[in-house]
């Protein structure tokens, strides 16, 4: 493994940088003491700031020592999750309900430690932008920051991502060509019937038996609609009625998430639960409601960006370590919204097992969006080198 010798120097330094982040968890467009502490770091380096671009993203301006030339950017995401921590470490969030449980903290910390060697040194043409992004979970930060002028503001011609992967060993990374994240998508189904005494039932539109007969109907879509060779999850994650044991309601409401890696399956997906919705509440005599609100597209990376990166990951930690056709995830990713904008690619970094969780940690395992989980520190070093390589290669292209 090659990493860049000063990095192992901070690492260290960078360590406390990112558990005092875990320490202080804060939600979607409320990133104010992080983006406050990004900002503060990176000034202190050297680096010119940006700030305010989606609310609380920062964007960092590296340039080289030699003027113009090639422009690219590497982005990180800040924001925390709406969920109670059980670690019980000295680093656990200080924030009852919120909680760094998607290693957010230490992306942020990984390119914070990139940014203070290209800072430094400075050893490259053109000009690397380091991009601190608010609200990756759910809120489409990376959508804020573009309207914001991202990519107008500042003229990169690629951008790169880069997410911990729990169940992956340390010094490994998972990389592919195409989707490697699914898109992500939500609906809402309102059914309206006649409410009445639940020992009457002749005298109701029940929306609860509507609402149990759609959700069985909806799991159909995948198994006879879709074609099987095109991956896509449907999962009623909500349904919600009544108030009371004796009461039929008037109002039930399911609710749930859609993945897919194309297009047409969503759009096949989205009118079959149109379709379904529709009959099945005629035949139960309640009328519906149906929202379909599409968050991210599929994560797609880019074939000559995704076949750089990989050249770049196996100098730095040898071909045995990098899965080059890694199995794309169902899960979703806002990242996904800048590499429609520009080219790229988006890599996993693997996170090991939870060995790193000794002591102090809850009795879940370690994987993402779970109350035991922690960002595992021995991967600052490997990520930050992978962005220090990956940015001084990719301006000295031709």
């Amino acid at each position: 493994m090659k990493l860049v010798e000063p990095i192992m120097e901070w690492a260290q330094e960078i360590t406390a940088i990112r558990r005092d982040l875990h320490a202080h968890p804060e939600l979607a467009y409320q990133e104010n003491r992080t983006s406050d502490r990004v900002a503060e770091l990176l000034a202190s380096w050297g680096v010119e700031v940006h700030r305010g671009l989606g609310i609380t993203g920062v964007v960092g301006v590296i340039r080289g020592k030699e003027r113009p030339g090639r422009a690219l950017g590497l982005r990180a995401d800040m924001d925390a999750l709406p969920m109670q921590e059980l670690n019980t470490f000295e680093h656990a969030s200080t924030h009852p309900g919120k909680m760094h449980a998607c290693g957010h903290d230490g992306h942020t910390a990984m390119l914070l430690a990139a940014s203070r060697y290209l800072a430094a040194h400075r050893d490259f043409e053109g000009t690397v932008y380091v991009i601190f992004q608010p609200a990756e979970e759910g809120h489409i930060g990376a959508k804020k920051m573009i309207d914001d002028g991202l990519f107008t503001r500042f003229p990169m011609e690629a951008v790169f991502g880069m997410h911990n992967w729990p169940g992956m060993d340390v010094g490994k990374f998972g990389v592919c060509v195409g989707p490697i994240m699914a898109s992500s998508n939500y609906f809402k189904i309102t059914l309206r019937g006649k409410g009445a005494h639940a020992a009457m039932p002749q005298n109701s539109f029940d929306p609860i038996m509507a609402a149990t007969q759609l959700v069985q109907a909806l799991q159909t879509i995948v198994t006879r609609n879709r074609n099987p060779y095109e991956p896509a999850v449907l999962s009623v994650t909500q349904i919600h009625a009544g108030s009371a044991d004796n009461v039929i309601p008037e109002v039930a409401e399911v609710r749930g998430t859609v993945r897919t890696f194309t297009g047409e399956t969503l759009d096949l997906i989205q009118r079959r639960i149109d379709e379904l919705t529709r009959a099945i509440s005629t035949g139960f005599d309640c009328q519906a409601e149906f929202s379909f609100d599409r968050k991210y597209p599929p994560t797609w990376n880019h074939p000559d960006e995704t076949a750089f990166s990989i050249g770049v990951l196996k100098d730095l930690v040898g071909p045995d370590n990098v899965d080059e056709n890694v199995q794309p995830s169902m899960g979703g990713e806002d990242f996904a919204l800048m590499l429609k904008e520009r080219p790229g690619c988006y890599i996993w970094i693997g996170n090991g097992h939870g060995d790193h969780r000794a002591s102090g940690h809850g009795l879940g395992p370690c994987m993402l969006h779970n109350g035991s989980y922690d960002f595992n520190d021995e991967l600052i070093p490997v990520g930050a080198s992978y962005w220090v390589e990956l940015a001084r290669r990719w301006l000295a292209r031709p």
